[in-house]
């Protein structure tokens, strides 16, 4: 019989998901109410930002009228945030690398985006932009809340209402 031995570096997978810790990306704190740890905070807003501009780039040439004004939005809205979220890193006040790609499930998500047209992509962009902003507003909240960067946290409270705006936004394209 063979023996196998099992070699460490196989599960080392260098994506930006896996870069989080694991309380993060399972949800794990955010069923507890949990705030994420500074470093998983920047990778997930910098992930959540790129998800969102890419998707509505798509959503500008393959959505309806409804959907492209929603999308035009969330691309100006989402790079401001973005480069909000590099000014605080360029100035030294917050100390983290922010994910240089969306995570697997995100592009997954821009994938099948890619794949579709009319009614179809509207409908799965809608759904995916009401999960998307679900998700920021309550990784925004924890940190909010309980953030352990004062200048971070301060800018997430600060970004909260704009986000709880997006999501209602997004959930009002259904049926349009």
């Amino acid at each position: 019989m063979k023996t196998f031995r099992l070699i460490p570096a196989l599960f080392l997978v260098a994506t930006s998901a896996f870069a989080q810790s694991t309380a993060e990306t399972t949800g794990v704190n955010s069923t507890l109410g949990i705030p994420p740890k500074t470093e998983d905070f920047v990778k997930e807003v910098s992930m959540s930002d790129m998800f969102e501009i890419e998707s509505s780039k798509l959503a500008l040439e393959r959505g309806g009228a409804a959907t492209k004004a929603f999308a035009q939005q969330m691309i100006d809205a989402h790079q401001k945030t973005t480069t909000e979220l590099k000014a605080l890193l360029d100035s030294g006040k917050v100390k983290a690398q922010p994910a240089a790609a969306p995570s697997e499930d995100q592009q997954e998500s821009l994938d099948e985006l890619k794949s579709l047209s009319g009614a179809e992509f509207d409908d799965a962009y809608q759904d995916d932009q009401e999960d998307a902003h679900e998700n920021a507003v309550d990784v925004f909240t924890r940190y909010a809340k309980e953030g352990d960067n004062a200048d971070l946290k301060a800018w997430a409270a600060k970004t909260v209402p704009d986000l709880k705006h997006h999501l209602k936004m997004a959930e009002d394209l259904d049926g349009k």
